[in-house]
């Protein structure tokens, strides 16, 4: 009963300080709140999914499923790990860790709704392993984005960010062109 009122209590003051901090958020960023929610979403999903992987295996997986735990390994990974013994991840402004989750996410979703068309007049359909393969250069691009050393300056790296979020749109809508 104990450890129940100490995980509610605990619960309890994490949302109040979730909330506290929304309104700062909102002013910074408005679309924030709504790709934290998402990559929330994802690393919860994935929970879910490594236990029906252990007991069928990954292949056994929808594609959408298998998006889903790319996305959230890319999340653990590439965007919550971090070294401080590196200049580039040593310290991480709020900009890049926003424009980090938001390109995430942007994949994500270009992936899922690439998946969900489905086949194209061609009959190849659009499976996680094509889009890894036809796309492999901009995944990279996306793990690699906490490489990008702030000491290079807000405006220089935002514009890398924005750039990553126009290709990754440009590369799916080719690769569906492409299976049309």
């Amino acid at each position: 009963m104990m450890s129940t009122l100490v995980y509610t209590y605990k619960h309890s003051e994490q949302l109040l300080l979730i909330q506290a901090l929304e309104s700062f958020y909102e002013k910074f960023d408005s679309d924030f709140i709504d790709i934290r929610t998402k990559a929330r979403e994802v690393l919860q999903r994935e929970d879910d999914l490594n236990e029906i992987v252990q007991l069928v295996g990954k292949d056994a997986l929808a594609e959408t499923d298998k998006i889903t735990l790319e996305t959230a390994k890319l999340l653990r990974e590439d965007y919550l790990a971090q070294n401080a013994f590196t200049p580039y991840d040593k310290f991480c402004p709020f900009y890049k860790s926003v424009w980090m989750m938001r390109n995430i996410i942007h994949f994500y979703n270009l992936a899922n709704q690439a998946v969900e068309r489905g086949a194209g007049m061609d009959g190849q359909k659009i499976t996680y392993t094509l889009i890894k393969h036809r796309l492999g250069d901009l995944f990279y691009r996306l793990v690699s984005q906490k490489f990008e050393d702030p000491a290079e300056g807000e405006d220089v790296l935002i514009g890398k960010f924005k750039k990553l979020n126009e290709d990754l749109t440009a590369g799916f809508r080719n690769l569906e062109d492409e299976t049309r």
